[in-house]
């Protein structure tokens, strides 16, 4: 296998070895590539790694050194455990901005996920919580940040956004992040954001709530009032989403403390199930102009996160369940999964979904190579 520029191999060459050199019976880059091509194969286990490595020895020898073979389990298990995973999302975040390039355009929603069988009982170590970057256009993920708990997230988000190259992207934000200090941050990145404004923040939701409390009929007809509309059917269910958003804020007194505050949002979802009707108003702010199709689209991208990302991990990487929790190796496990989940959504030849391109892969090995060398985007 060939290594061009900006290749795993290259960038991830870069990781500095936690183990004493008289330790390093196997080299940090094989064990670092036999463990990502083991992730994208479903080897979810130090275990299941191992023996995919053996099952592929000769394959893997074709480029790899491996002077002692393929490691042990219990090498994958003690070196995961002791790297550095602030150097590995480096190599991470290093490695997907030279295959995606300049992000000028996109939609990047950050959301937590917890790891809800990462906690450790016996020491008393909480779950795993990853706050994570998504480019919802192009479907892959830009970085991922730990932190102690959800709650956490405002103090992690900045961490987070600092290490990311944002210029003319639309940053999108759940409603814990909707502070006055991210605002400023994602300003200076010379980005945009899409802050959601729930109870936590209660002046400011009645602020927003006030704008648009009037009969939809006025809503139309108030010119300051920019109006987008979409309407879905399927599996029973019809739903109409309506988006308003303005930049009429002049009774807003804090709009100054909010840098970059340019418009006030609302969506409001409509959902026929039978005969049920339900409606449910969600409202933000934004430093966006009253382009209400444009606002609708950092929306959808935000809810996407849910699916293209979260979902999959726990459907096709089984992630909820995984019971690694020795030292650093949690997060770094995630990271691998990440890795692997953006090698297989840039592979487009196989027309199946990630599951069963983790199959193909751990079949084919030629398939395996097409997912190891992406094009550039």
């Amino acid at each position: 296998m060939s290594n061009p520029p900006g290749s795993l191999i290259s960038h991830f060459s870069q990781l500095p070895d936690p183990r004493l050199e008289r330790c390093q019976a196997h080299r940090l880059i094989d064990i670092v590539v036999l463990a990502i091509c083991g992730a994208i194969c479903g080897a979810d286990s130090w275990v299941a790694i191992a023996e995919f490595g053996q099952s592929k020895y000769e394959w893997f020898k074709s480029f790899l050194a491996l002077p002692n073979g393929i490691p042990s389990h219990d090498t994958f298990g003690r070196v995961f455990a002791r790297l550095s995973p602030a150097h590995f999302q480096d190599c991470f975040r290093a490695w997907i901005q030279s295959v995606i390039g300049q992000l000028d355009q996109e939609i990047v929603p950050l959301d937590g996920k917890t790891l809800r069988r990462s906690f450790d009982r016996a020491s008393g170590k909480a779950p795993l919580h990853m706050v994570n970057a998504w480019a919802a256009n192009n479907r892959l993920v830009l970085g991922q940040y730990p932190s102690e708990g959800p709650v956490d997230e405002i103090c992690i988000i900045p961490e987070l956004l600092r290490v990311l190259s944002l210029k003319g992207c639309i940053v999108t934000v759940d409603a814990l992040g909707c502070q006055k200090s991210i605002a400023a941050q994602i300003l200076s990145q010379q980005a945009d954001y899409v802050l959601a404004v729930k109870n936590n923040q209660p002046k400011l939701l009645a602020q927003v709530r006030q704008v648009f409390d009037r009969p939809e009929r006025q809503l139309r007809r108030d010119p300051s009032v920019d109006y987008y509309e979409t309407r879905e059917n399927g599996h029973g269910r019809r739903e109409v989403r309506r988006y308003w958003i303005t930049e009429q804020l002049e009774d807003f007194p804090q709009q100054a403390a909010w840098e970059g505050l340019r418009s006030f949002a609302m969506v409001e979802s409509q959902r026929h199930i039978g005969k049920q009707l339900t409606v449910e108003r969600r409202y933000y702010i934004s430093s966006l102009e009253d382009n209400a199709r444009r606002f609708a689209q950092a929306v959808r991208a935000h809810w996407g996160i849910e699916n293209s990302l979260h979902w999959v991990l726990d459907m096709a990487f089984d992630e909820d369940h995984c019971r690694v929790r020795l030292g650093h190796a949690p997060e770094n496990l995630a990271v691998l999964r990440q890795i692997a989940l953006n090698l297989l959504q840039q592979e487009k030849t196989a027309n199946v979904g990630i599951q069963t391109k983790r199959l193909k892969a751990g079949w084919d090995h030629r398939y395996l190579t097409k997912v190891l060398s992406p094009d550039p985007l």
